[in-house]
């Protein structure tokens, strides 16, 4: 037979369109498959994010925490140095001026004399002047109630016009800076009479009753 009858091992020929059309599907499975474990990684994803950010808001609440102590150590160490250096300041005007007391007391004594006159006036205003400017203060009045906590009695006596003990003499002025008290006035007290009335109780006894004064009147 000179025909020749095809044999069973050729392969038949497929159409273009038909390969096309299988491996369609074949990706189509293959892109729901991708996107079927999408979510999963997605999801591991945003717990390992959430863990990084608390992480972050952990160390940040812990900056801010020692940021916000290491401000206000400094600045109580400011209100320290600017206490100290305040005290400081004023522990050095007082001591100075502590030793210009006697001078000032000196130009005192020559103005009660009347000495203090021409040059030595000049001098003696003008150290007033700039002992006052450094915040020195005199005090000390005749009159006024005792304190012990700024005078200093160096005589006494008592007196049948006093209700309490008080200065009747300053015999030498005390001095302050501030509330700071460099030196006390020196005084001389007086205190009432002992066993005197008041004042009020024997005003009212001096006065005459009704009766003694209607009967004063008809006399």
């Amino acid at each position: 037979m000179s025909e020749e009858t095809p044999g069973f091992d050729e392969k038949p020929e497929v159409p273009a369109d038909a390969a096309q059309d299988d491996a369609e599907p074949k990706a189509a499975d293959s892109a729901d498959t991708a996107e079927g474990a999408a979510p999963a990684g997605d999801s591991a994803q945003d717990v390992a994010l959430l863990a990084q950010l608390d992480q972050a808001r952990t160390a940040l609440g812990e900056r801010t925490a020692d940021l916000q102590r290491l401000q206000a150590e400094y600045q109580n160490y400011r209100r320290r140095v600017e206490r100290d250096r305040i005290t400081v300041k004023e522990i050095a005007v007082a001591s100075l001026l502590t030793e210009l007391l006697p001078t000032l007391d000196d130009i005192g004594r020559a103005r009660e004399h009347g000495e203090l006159v021409g040059g030595f006036k000049s001098v003696a205003e003008s150290l007033e002047t700039v002992a006052a400017k450094m915040g020195l203060q005199q005090f000390g009045k005749e009159g006024e109630p005792f304190d012990p906590t700024v005078h200093e009695a160096l005589m006494h006596s008592y007196a049948p016009d006093v209700t309490e003990t008080t200065c009747v003499a300053i015999l030498q002025p005390g001095y302050r800076i501030g509330e700071r008290t460099i030196r006390p006035a020196r005084v001389a007290v007086a205190e009432p009479q002992p066993g005197a009335a008041p004042k009020s109780e024997s005003a009212e006894g001096d006065k005459p009753s009704g009766e003694d004064a209607d009967a004063a009147d008809k006399g």
